[in-house]
């Protein structure tokens, strides 16, 4: 086998830091790739699992990132603006300079091919899209294309390609809507109630026709809530915590919300990723719920915060009809058994040891 030119391999952009985790589970020790012929290291970098995240930036993608990069996979994620996007969670979890970062609009469909041409990934992990329910009622257009034509984009791209790539959609419990307090499962049909939740489902369906009619390697994960120290203050939780940790400090705020009787399936976020990459390890695809499997009321995620902040909650919250939706949720459940009989998981954090996370 003739010798490689060492600039070549730089093409390849995998990051030292990545690759070293790779080689310590292989060798025992990174130095231990020194002892191969560069024709050798050059196999070895094409042997590595490449892929492509996008919507790198939000919680789940961050979190996912740090999760591949550790299993010694070569990692893109994708911004509109890669250059000059700021990528917080990246930072925060200091992984950013391990990550390739590039520019593509997932509803442009020539954006979308031109990327997935570029970085040849094995994987895709669709996260991306207009990720609030709230917002949605003021944005429904938006809501709806970013996610529907996104991923359809995505699923015609990886058909145009025609070779093995796995694509995971990221989908939502909000597309069950209201089940009567039943625990939903991947039997249950949809009923979605707000914009979010009806382009969520449209998109699922998406993936579904696509794995059908084209034999794609194409699923959907159906999360329900799941929190971390990465999610915006515009999501309910982060609200809460928060504003209950400016009240502690001093601030003569309320915390205002609407609904104290929703009831939701908190799970813990970077557990959530691991699901996400164990459901494109299996031999077929498969859509499945992903969940702790217990629903707690919002009152008791306001409690557990107060209480652990050495605070009454009743003292520091109002209840305000403007933050109401038109068509809430009053009751959401699920029954993940399925993702524990098919992949082995099963959500380890509760709700109080959540609370805690985001706390600290």
């Amino acid at each position: 086998m003739r010798s490689v030119d060492w600039k070549c391999l730089m093409s390849y952009q995998v990051k030292q830091k990545s690759f070293d985790r790779l080689l310590s589970s292989k060798f025992g020790h990174p130095s231990s790739v020194f002892c191969l012929r560069p024709s050798v290291y050059l196999l070895f970098l094409l042997l590595l699992k490449s892929a492509l995240i996008i919507g790198i930036s939000g919680q789940d993608g961050s979190y996912l990132a740090e999760l591949l990069l550790k299993k010694g996979y070569q990692v893109w994620g994708t911004s509109r603006d890669a250059q000059g996007g700021s990528f917080t969670n990246l930072q925060k979890l200091n992984i950013k300079s391990e990550v390739n970062l590039i520019s593509m609009d997932q509803e442009d469909f020539r954006s979308v091919l031109v990327g997935i041409k570029k970085t040849k990934p094995n994987e895709i992990y669709f996260l991306a899209g207009q990720s609030s329910v709230g917002l949605s009622f003021e944005q429904p257009a938006e809501t709806i294309q970013s996610f529907t034509l996104g991923i359809l984009n995505v699923l015609e791209a990886v058909k145009l390609e025609n070779r093995d790539i796995k694509v995971y959609h990221a989908g939502s419990s909000e597309a069950f809507g209201d089940t009567q307090g039943l625990a939903a499962d991947e039997l249950t049909p949809f009923k979605p109630r707000s914009p979010y939740a009806l382009a969520k489902a449209s998109a699922t369906w998406l993936v579904d026709n696509y794995r059908e009619a084209y034999q794609l390697f194409a699923c959907t994960g159906i999360l329900f809530n799941h929190e971390s120290p990465l999610r915006p203050e515009r999501f309910v939780t982060q609200k809460v915590i928060q504003t209950a940790k400016r009240i502690a400090g001093g601030s003569s705020e309320k915390l205002e919300l609407g609904r104290l009787d929703i009831s939701r399936d908190w799970g813990w976020a970077p557990e959530y990723v691991e699901a996400m990459w164990l459901m494109l390890q299996q031999e077929q695809p498969e859509d499945l719920i992903i969940a702790t499997g217990t629903s707690r009321k919002l009152e008791e995620f306001v409690a557990i915060t107060f209480t652990q902040l050495g605070m009454n909650w009743r003292e520091c919250v109002e209840q305000s009809e403007h933050l109401m939706r038109p068509t809430d949720l009053i009751v959401s459940k699920a029954n993940p058994s399925k993702a524990f009989a098919k992949l082995g998981w099963k959500a380890e954090k509760t709700l109080e040891e959540i609370v805690t996370e985001m706390l600290s």
